[in-house]
């Protein structure tokens, strides 16, 4: 199947071009049940290194800018040549700190361009760059967690963005004797960043088969474990990303998804590399508190492509409809939006598109991409003009997507040059997450949006190990749940946690969207949440598809105690655990007046 016209959604409204190139697919359905699609399109694979693309944009594009951060009411900004000559001399710098092939350099820092240059330094002497999450080193964090990554990774030598910060992580045994590298502060005994600048350039000694980058999992089923990325796994996953376009443009973008993660390190950082592009580096997050930050940028800086987790959408979803010279400077050019690292309410998306229509007269396509850290992280993405929430997409180039059953849902698992080869030192690990056939399980379910036409695409049905079931026995699609919920309260809530594993009825622990309450009033936000709830409820055809009990809580998740993670949602685990009171409350035979009983 192939379609070259630029859909417009069969909507009638008008949406702006997203430059996509057409959408291919190959169908394959088996006697079992079990269906592969196929995306044949080619890709461009000439880059077989992650620095291939720094040292290709550097001989073309030097001048052009790459990365910018804020220095001040500006932006400090570094272009290709520049980025390509300050890490060729990190990377002698790394060699005479003793880091070589084979190494890890663990990263304590946030995304910065000290950051992504001495990143690209290691892997440019194939040794691997370790970003951990800042949480895991920063001032009242848990030691257990650090020592933990530092036993999986086993670094040669640490980079911190400022060794004050991370004064503590430093001191932990783990990592005495170690080189320390430090952009700011250095302490007795650390080595200036400055330092390494000065060493003599080396050449890309970067092979394919390196690994380039040692990823954490999430640890939301478990404890993490060391995702292997080869260069060949990232340059050819932005590679795939770059064939799903028919757009000779570089990207312009403004991005905050943090670097330990694979959607900040490899979907955006060096996607934009890849592309020649330019991105300026967010330092807020999605949060009432920090997201400010992100709102001073965007009034700034107006991205032709941009991507936020739906915690994100959500509160910018408010400032857009509130300040319209903010919603002027970012529909001026912007081609996608992209939301990606858990499911958004179709309600977010909804109201982005109302702005955009009232601003510039025009939808903007809606998409996402889907996968995890061991697929790239990119495996399929929605690369046609679309404005409904919860798909997943189709294979992007190159990737097969096996649709095995399991039970009376399909398991949705991934083939492609983009799929890590395992965990680190977990050899009985890495070779228990394929199937016979090479595929790689990912542990979620996906369907197809229309049973007779694959390529509408496929949709997110829920994670596999998150879903549970009632004392009765009714099965509860937890994610599924949880996003229909939220949506049909709209936007008085910003999130929610789903309970009631063995109990008479799901409950939901619910966070409020605290700015949009403010407006409603405390009454009036409980209303809203009530009048939801009821709506959905309604429509619901099984017990473990409605909501018997929900309780509105206080303030917003933690994210310093890991409730919210570096990619912006919920730990849903790890969240029951920590407000265990909460839940006793939620199901309690007697509930307290601030129970909603449905």
């Amino acid at each position: 199947m192939e379609d070259g016209s630029l859909a417009q959604g069969g909507i009638g409204t008008r949406f702006r071009d997203p430059r996509y190139a057409p959408r291919r697919l190959e169908v394959e359905r088996r006697g079992d049940g079990t269906l592969v699609l196929t995306n044949p399109t080619a890709y461009d694979d000439r880059f077989q290194t992650a620095n291939a693309a720094l040292d290709h944009w550097a001989a073309v594009a030097p001048a052009r800018s790459w990365l910018a951060e804020r220095a001040g009411q500006g932006w400090r900004r570094v272009g290709f040549g520049e980025a390509h000559g300050m890490a060729a001399a990190l990377a002698g710098g790394l060699r005479e700190l003793g880091l070589g092939r084979g190494d890890a350099l663990l990263i304590l820092a946030r995304n910065g361009i000290d950051h992504a240059l001495i990143s690209y330094a290691a892997m440019r002497i194939g040794a691997a760059a370790a970003p951990v999450s800042p949480q895991y080193g920063l001032s009242g964090a848990d030691p257990a967690r650090l020592n933990h990554a530092v036993g999986l990774i086993g670094p040669r030598c640490v980079y911190v963005d400022d060794a004050e910060a991370f004064a503590g992580a430093l001191a932990l045994p783990a990592l005495a004797g170690l080189p320390v590298v430090a952009s700011r502060n250095p302490g007795p005994g650390h080595v200036a960043f400055g330092r390494l600048l000065r060493a003599a350039a080396v050449e890309n000694l970067a092979r394919p088969e390196d690994a380039a980058k040692l990823l954490l999992t999430s640890g939301s089923t478990g404890r993490p474990k060391a995702v292997i990325c080869t260069h060949r796994n990232m340059a050819l996953n932005a590679a795939q990303i770059a064939a799903c376009f028919d757009d000779p443009d570089p990207p312009a973008v403004v991005n905050a998804a943090p670097w330990s993660h694979s959607l900040g390190a490899n979907a955006i950082l060096h996607m934009v590399l890849h592309r020649g592009g330019d991105l300026h580096i967010d330092a807020g997050q999605p949060t009432p508190q920090r997201f400010g930050e992100t709102v001073r940028n965007l009034h700034e800086v107006s991205p032709t492509y941009h991507n936020m987790v739906p915690a994100g959408w959500s509160l910018f979803a408010g400032e857009l409809e509130r300040d319209e010279a903010l919603a002027r400077t970012f529909f001026a050019r912007v081609r996608v939006l992209q939301y990606g690292g858990a499911a958004m309410p179709q309600s977010v998306c909804d109201r982005v598109q109302a702005v955009a229509l009232r601003t510039v007269g025009e939808k903007i396509t809606f998409a996402t991409g889907y996968g995890s850290t061991e697929t790239g992280p990119t495996a399929c993405n929605i690369h046609w003009v679309n404005e409904r929430t919860g798909m997943i997409g189709l294979p992007v180039p190159g990737t097969a997507v096996k649709l095995a059953p399991d039970g009376a849902k399909f398991e949705i698992r991934v083939k492609g040059p983009q799929v890590s080869p395992g965990y680190l030192n977990a050899a009985e690990a890495s070779a228990a997450a394929f199937d016979e056939e090479g595929f790689y399980r990912l542990g979620d379910a996906a369907r197809l949006a229309e049973p007779d036409r694959p390529e509408a695409g496929l949709v997110f049905d829920g994670r596999l190990v998150e879903n549970f079931k009632l004392a009765s026995g009714s099965f509860v699609a937890a994610g599924a749940l949880r996003t229909a919920a939220v949506s049909a309260i709209g936007g008085a809530v910003a999130d929610a946690v789903v309970c009631g594993e063995g109990r008479e009825g799901v409950g939901l622990l619910l966070f409020l969207n605290a700015p949009f309450c403010e407006r409603l009033g405390d009454a009036a936000a409980r209303a809203a949440v009530t009048a939801g709830l009821a709506g959905f409820n309604a429509a619901a055809s099984s017990p473990g598809g409605r909501v018997a009990r929900a309780l509105i809580l206080d303030g917003a998740p933690d994210p310093d105690a890991g409730e919210i993670t570096d990619k912006g949602y919920i730990n849903q685990a790890l969240t029951r655990e920590r407000r265990a009171a909460e839940v006793e409350r939620l199901f309690a035979s007697t509930p307290d007046p601030e129970v909603l009983v449905f």
